[in-house]
């Protein structure tokens, strides 16, 4: 170990004692009233000091005041570096920042934003470029020109000036355009891989509403089907019914609506009442009488009218 790194470890005297020093400094730099009591200080080097001060400000739980003193070699003065707040080891931060590319959600872009596409993106690779197209006033082939040539010497009399434009259909750039190629960029097979599962998580086979759905879109009427690869697996539901209407759904995903399902069974009648034909059930027509026990001066008087 150097001898100037033993040094650094001790605090200078002099910068240790200049903690009015620092705090004149704080308080300059700070709002009135927001320095608090001094906490510490730290060697940062020969002859430099920073003073800690507890900060005050509302919202600021943990942070503090750091001022850094030093002085020359063979100086007795003392000077301020700079004052600073600085967050303490359990002070309150922010989240750490995360750029705006990460940040992003499906659904936080609106009306008038733009949202730039990173020229690295695995999503995305080059499209058709046209280079290995003929010139257009070449032939398709050897023989197609040959052909062209015979014919017109034939017509007028001599050799044609200049070949005619290649035909349309049929050629690299009429195929590109039929498969959707001739574009600055398409999809890569990451970016259809990430798109499929995306869809498939949303609208697919392991969702409650397709394993509850009498049928799978792949016969439902209502599914428009989509060109690409991806169209082998996906396509559009049309069922403005549907839960997924408008949206990009697996073949292997159903719901309700399906064009082909069952005739929804009707509200189920209770069965009709049984009647026990052998059997008599007594009903009171009026109210009950009293069964209980007559008093027998009452028992007698009523014998007597009886008998007249």
């Amino acid at each position: 170990m150097s001898a100037a790194t033993t040094r650094s470890r001790t605090p200078d005297r002099l910068c240790a004692e200049a903690v009015d020093l620092a705090r004149a400094a704080a308080e300059e730099a700070a709002a009135p009233g927001v320095v608090g009591e001094h906490t510490g200080l730290l060697s940062e080097g020969d002859r430099v000091v920073t003073h800690y001060f507890a900060a005050k400000e509302l919202g600021y739980r943990g942070w503090r005041w750091a001022v850094t003193v030093a002085r020359a070699s063979r100086a007795k003065i003392v000077t301020v570096d700079e004052a600073v707040l600085l967050p303490g080891p359990d002070a309150v931060l922010a989240p750490e920042w995360v750029p705006w590319s990460e940040r992003l959600r499906p659904g936080d872009m609106g009306p008038g934003d733009l949202l730039p596409t990173d020229a690295e993106d695995l999503r995305l690779e080059p499209g058709w470029s046209g280079e290995d197209e003929p010139p257009p006033n070449s032939a398709i082939s050897h023989e197609m020109a040959d052909l062209v040539e015979a014919e017109d010497a034939e017509i007028t009399g001599g050799p044609p000036a200049e070949l005619p434009a290649v035909p349309a259909r049929g050629t690299i750039a009429a195929l590109a355009e039929e498969l959707g190629l001739r574009r600055a960029r398409v999809l890569s097979r990451y970016g259809l891989h990430l798109a499929a599962d995306r869809w498939a998580d949303s609208f697919g086979a392991d969702t409650p509403m397709a394993q509850a759905a009498p049928a799978s879109c792949a016969t439902c009427g209502f599914l428009t089907p989509i060109g690409g690869s991806l169209g082998q697996a996906f396509g559009v539901c049309a069922n403005e019914y549907s839960p997924a209407d408008g949206r990009v759904v697996s073949l292997s995903y159903g719901c309700g609506g399906h064009s082909e399902a069952a005739v929804m069974p009707a509200t189920p009648q209770p069965p009709p009442p049984v009647i026990d034909e052998t059997r008599v059930d007594p009903f009171p027509l009026g109210p009950a009488q009293d069964t209980g026990s007559v008093p027998a001066a009452q028992d007698a008087e009523t014998a007597e009218l009886g008998h007249s």
